[in-house]
């Protein structure tokens, strides 16, 4: 752990809050010790509810590296991630998170994960969003031909 990433993780929740920009949130991808992206809340700004600190920071450490594969990086948040961002967390294939505040101290201020987290546990069916599977002819043959072109290549 390296505190000066995680001071550096909420001095950019602490501007693009004061910007305006989106919520108290900031993050920050290292690798090798070194800062590879950086980014925070950008929600109100870009009116793109996916634009958390921690997506902000994964894609620009994307760009920056030239990869969607961040095997070998670590993301120091301001907060704890949300689901979402836990989600792009996994995908991105960041080995380590370390976080400053947590879904509860977040809570206290109105930003409620806690919903999406137990949401998440329940069958899809008793889920508040309603969710309908609807098996479509030829879907499974989509996957099936990703198998075939995609050879080796995983992600």
């Amino acid at each position: 752990m390296n505190e000066a990433h995680m001071k550096r993780a909420v001095a950019l929740a602490d501007k693009g809050m004061r910007l305006g920009h989106g919520g108290p949130f900031g993050a920050v991808v290292v690798r090798d010790g070194a800062v590879v992206g950086e980014g925070w809340n950008e929600v109100l700004r870009s009116k793109d509810p996916t634009a958390h600190a921690e997506i902000v920071a994964i894609r620009n450490a994307c760009r920056k590296l030239g990869t969607y594969d961040l095997t070998g990086c670590e993301i120091y948040s301001s907060c704890e991630p949300c689901p979402m961002c836990l989600g792009a967390i996994y995908w991105s294939r960041i080995g380590r998170v370390y976080f400053s505040v947590n879904r509860h101290d977040a809570a206290g201020i109105e930003f409620r994960d806690e919903f999406i987290y137990e949401e998440l546990a329940k069958p899809f069916e008793e889920r508040e969003l309603p969710m309908v599977h609807i098996p479509c002819d030829g879907a499974l043959d989509v996957l099936d031909a990703w198998t075939n072109l995609a050879g080796d290549r995983t992600y």
